[in-house]
């Protein structure tokens, strides 16, 4: 019987690449989205994986959300937590407002989603957790205290909760995304992605497609001896 793989912030750019290729694979997908309905009904029509909306910064609506996906495909065995958002500003013009909008998307959503998951999990003595960091996680970003925090803090819960998990069967790892050609990367303005790009020792923006490569290799029944690492993909920008 196929596992269960539910990704949050799977129906646009790395989170749909990663969708997409764990539904090829033979897992059965939902894909989490918040707000944009539109997007999410044409990406299942396109790929024919379902989509289920709630805010993963809610933890309330990740215990329903959860509930309806095992109602719908089965009990999950796999998460990936991706969902993301910026709001970018230096300290001197950010806002209590923007630092808890990111925290408690980026880093609170992991959280609130891997509690709902856990129990079963745990019941199954079976999972594999993929949290998906940055690059700024790792190394900061001017103007990203509050992206960079949040990202840099799924890194220590992943070493941390991959410890609780490890005798159980529970596998928990992270991935640190370098700059990748996604529409959240589109929106940096062109001078300052031009010295971004000059950064990369293989000169190029990474592919959404090439992060869901390391996922896939991280939630497969044979990983079980990967665990509490981050796997950097960035092309040579930070060798962590």
């Amino acid at each position: 019987m196929a596992r269960v793989a539910i990704v949050t912030g799977g129906t646009r750019g790395i989170g749909a690449a990663i969708s997409i290729a764990l539904h090829k694979a033979g897992y059965k997908v939902a894909a989490n989205y918040a707000g944009n309905d539109e997007r999410a009904a044409a990406f299942t029509k396109e790929t024919g994986i379902a989509a289920f909306k709630w805010d993963v910064a809610d933890y309330e609506a990740c215990v329903k959300g959860v509930g309806e996906v095992v109602a719908k495909l089965g009990p999950v065995d796999i998460l990936i937590n991706n969902a993301g958002i910026t709001r970018d500003a230096t300290l001197k013009k950010q806002t209590r407002a923007q630092w808890d909008e990111v925290i408690d998307t980026n880093l609170g959503g992991v959280f609130n989603m891997c509690k709902a998951v856990w129990d079963g999990m745990l019941e199954r003595s079976f999972g594999r957790i993929v949290n998906i960091g940055s690059i700024n996680g790792q190394a900061g970003q001017y103007g990203q205290v509050n992206y960079a925090a949040a990202k840099s803090g799924i890194h220590g819960f992943t070493k941390a909760l991959a410890q609780e998990g490890a005798p159980k069967g529970i596998t928990v790892n992270a991935i640190a995304p370098g700059y990748i050609d996604t529409d959240m990367v589109a929106a940096v303005p062109a001078n300052v992605l031009e010295k971004i790009v000059a950064r990369i020792p293989v000169g190029r923006l990474g592919k959404a497609e090439e992060i869901a490569r390391g996922v896939a290799f991280l939630v497969a029944d044979d990983a079980g001896f990967v665990t509490g690492s981050t796997m950097s993909i960035n092309g040579g920008q930070h060798m962590y």
